[in-house]
């Protein structure tokens, strides 16, 4: 039987933000158990919602790359305001006649994924302007589980950043705490609880899939997106396009036989067949591309594989890397000629660093 949890948003109080004017940090991932989005709660109970802040994708879960401008609420005229774009954080000119500062957003437990960088600029903006922040806290659908180096300062960017690991293990919550901790700040943070999370992944929890993005539609997306990710540096589809991005990979100039017969001898008891795919957009768009399909489960570790396939594509004259982007996304300087490097790190002082800011009992 699966576990029932309950996230920040199921268990908050409503009645406590009555006396208070509340910016809101969110997205189309902002809903309780049941599919009700907290900007309708908050309004249907009498809150003053005064402006909504969002991450990439915006309010409506908008395409990648697509430009998002501010603009006024269609139905309930308040301002929405990008934090993605042409800016990345918050002015307190913007939290003027703002009491407290409320964030709820699904992210997904991997450090390139940009939402995790907009809740860090939203603590270091409350504390510079003297706001109370409220984090209604999710749990971390890849599990308490860690993999991968702490990124180093030189390579961060809106995709690593803050010393992370690749897959840090913490909640929304938590990964607030570690912020204000990391940053030195002395701010008001108020963590909304999960009740009953104990470190468990998505395919163990009763739950629906919460989509954080337009490219992970599913937990299958999710746990292939942990390592395949690291070829958006590259000209290899990821399958970004059709229906099952990250599940697939493939180029027009691959030959699928041969990387099946690589993999499988590899990796025996990874699920997966021999794909052809036609993306309708980005990378080889209305070109029949030849690859792969994976059909993952949460054991299946996508880091090891992806590097396999990185090393394999080596010897393809039509290969290409962006170096810089691949050092950005793996956190490992010169990645190209240190793949191993991926998987020799010491968490030791992460481990340390994060001890007081773990709110849930589980293990590593």
């Amino acid at each position: 039987m699966k576990k029932r949890v309950l996230n920040g948003i199921d268990v908050l109080n409503v009645q406590e933000l009555k006396m208070f004017r509340v910016a809101l940090v969110t997205n189309y991932s902002s809903v309780n158990k049941k599919g009700e989005h907290l900007l309708d709660i908050l309004l249907s109970s009498g809150i003053k919602v005064v402006r909504i802040f969002t991450p990439e994708h915006g309010l409506f879960l908008r395409a990648d790359g697509e430009k998002i401008n501010d603009f006024l609420h269609p139905r309930y005229k308040i301002p929405v305001t990008s934090l993605y774009g042409l800016r990345f954080s918050i002015d307190c000119d913007l939290l003027n006649g703002t009491d407290v500062v409320v964030y709820d957003i699904q992210d997904v437990g991997l450090r390139y994924y940009t939402f995790i960088y907009t809740l860090a600029e939203v603590v270091k903006g409350c504390a510079k302007c003297g706001k109370r922040l409220v984090v209604l806290d999710r749990f971390n659908p890849l599990g308490r589980k860690f993999f991968g180096p702490r990124i180093p300062k030189e390579l961060n960017s809106i995709v690593g950043a803050h010393a992370l690991p690749v897959r840090y293990g913490l909640t929304t919550g938590e990964l607030a705490l570690y912020y204000r901790k990391f940053f030195g700040l002395n701010m008001e943070l108020d963590i909304i609880r999960c009740i009953g999370w104990n470190g468990e992944d998505f395919s163990k929890i009763d739950a629906f899939w919460n989509v954080p993005s337009p490219n992970l539609p599913t937990f299958s997306s999710l746990l292939c997106y942990a390592g395949m990710c690291f070829f958006e540096a590259t000209n290899l589809s990821v399958g970004r396009g059709t229906t099952k991005p990250f599940e697939f990979i493939g180029a027009p100039w691959l030959d699928e036989e041969d990387i099946y017969a690589y993999l499988k001898e590899k990796f025996p008891n990874l699920l997966f067949r021999k794909r052809q795919f036609v993306p309708q957009f980005r990378e080889y768009a209305h070109q029949v591309c030849y690859g792969l399909e994976f059909f993952p489960n949460p054991e299946d570790n996508f880091f090891e594989v992806a590097v396999a396939i990185f090393e394999y594509l080596r010897d393809y004259k039509e290969f290409e890397v962006d170096n810089c982007r691949i050092d950005m996304l793996t956190g490992v300087p010169n990645f190209v000629n240190n793949t191993d490097k991926l998987f020799n790190y010491d968490l030791s002082d992460y481990f340390e660093f994060i001890s007081d800011v773990l709110i849930y009992t589980s293990e590593r």
